[in-house]
C-alpha cells in the first residue's frame, strides 16, 4: 500500500483495478475492490492497519466487473451512481465465472466460481459529499468511459479518484463507452480547477498532465474513425484494421499484446454495435 498524501492511500499489487482508501475521523473510504477473494482478504487485513473511526464506504467508479466481483467480501456500505445501480440491477443475481473474452482483468483470476453482486445501497446522481473530517469528500459525476462513472475527490490534500477515464500503458474499456462524453470528461480534467491535484487512475496508479493529454488524443482518434466507419458499408470489418496502430501506439507489455488486442477487439465492435445498429446489440453494462 502506498501513501499518496495524508491519509490518502492507494494499492496497485492486486490483479484487477488500483484501490484506493482514505482514512478520516470518522471512518474509511474505500475505492473499489479486487475481484479475487484471497486479494479481497488481504486487502480488508490491510485496511484494518489504517487508524480510522468505525464507519466503512465502499465507492464504486463505475459498474465494471473488475472493480465491482469483489465489492461484497468487503462487508461495508457501497456507494455508487444511479446509472452503475442500474446496471447492477439488469444483471443476474449471481455472477457465475466463465471466460467472455473481453480483455477485462478479471478473466484471468483463478477460483472466483460463483459470485452475488453487492447492491449499491447508497446512490449519486450528480454530486455528493460526504462530511467525516474537516472538509468533505466530494462524489461527484463524469460519464464517458460508463454512463455512471463517478469521481471521488479529497479536497485537502487535493487529490482525485477517476477510475478508468485515463489508462497507463493499456487500452481503454469501450463497449459501454459514450466517446463525446469522454472527451469532455478529459477537457474537465484538463482546466486550470485540477491543475494542482493529484490524479489517480484506476488503469495504472498516479497520473500527470502528459498522459491525460495522451488519452484526450487517443479517445479523439478512435471517436473520429468510428465515426467515418459508420458511414461506410459494412463497418464491422473495418475496426479489426484499427487495432493494430492502436496497440502500436500504447508501448504495452509484450505479455498483455493478446489481452489488449482482445479488448480493443470487442469493445469496438460494442462501441459500433450501440452507436450504429442498436438493436442488434444485446452487451450488458458491465461488460
Amino acid at each position: 500500500m502506498q501513501v499518496i498524501a495524508e491519509q490518502v492511500y492507494i494499492e496497485d499489487q492486486y490483479t484487477g483495478v488500483v484501490l484506493g482508501a482514505i482514512s478520516l475521523g470518522h471512518g474509511l473510504i474505500q475505492i473499489d475492490a479486487p475481484p479475487s477473494p484471497e486479494d479481497g482478504r488481504s486487502w480488508r487485513a490491510t485496511l484494518l492497519s489504517l487508524n480510522s473511526g468505525v464507519e466503512r464506504f465502499l465507492v464504486n467508479l463505475d459498474s465494471h466487473p473488475d472493480r465491482t466481483l469483489g465489492v461484497r467480501a468487503m462487508d461495508c456500505t457501497v456507494i455508487a451512481h444511479e446509472k452503475t445501480a442500474e446496471a447492477f440491477r439488469n444483471r443476474p443475481n449471481i455472477f457465475k465465472s466463465q471466460p467472455e473474452e473481453t480483455g477485462a482483468d478479471w478473466e484471468a483470476v483463478v477460483g472466483l466460481g460463483t459470485v452475488r453482486w453487492a447492491m449499491p445501497e447508497i446512490t449519486v446522481t450528480s454530486q455528493m459529499e460526504i462530511h467525516w473530517g474537516d472538509t468533505p469528500i466530494l462524489l461527484e459525476h463524469h460519464p464517458g468511459p460508463t454512463s455512471g462513472a463517478l469521481w471521488v475527490r479529497v479536497l485537502e490534500p487535493d487529490v482525485l479518484f477517476i477510475g478508468d477515464l485515463v489508462v497507463k500503458a493499456q487500452p481503454p474499456f469501450l463497449s459501454q463507452a459514450n466517446l463525446p462524453e469522454w472527451i469532455e470528461s478529459l477537457e474537465t480534467l484538463l482546466s486550470d480547477e485540477y491543475r494542482n491535484t493529484l490524479v489517480v487512475s484506476s488503469r495504472g496508479g498516479l497520473v500527470g498532465l502528459q498522459e491525460i493529454e495522451n488519452q484526450l488524443t487517443f479517445i479523439k482518434s478512435i471517436h473520429t474513425k468510428v465515426e467515418e466507419i459508420g458511414k461506410s458499408t459494412p463497418g464491422i470489418e473495418e475496426l479489426e484494421a484499427m487495432i493494430p496502430t492502436l496497440i502500436a501506439s500504447l508501448s504495452a507489455p509484450p505479455d498483455r499484446l493478446k489481452q489488449f488486442t482482445q479488448r480493443l477487439r470487442y469493445g469496438l465492435r460494442q462501441y459500433y454495435l450501440r452507436r450504429f445498429l442498436p438493436s442488434s446489440n444485446s452487451a450488458s453494462e458491465e461488460e
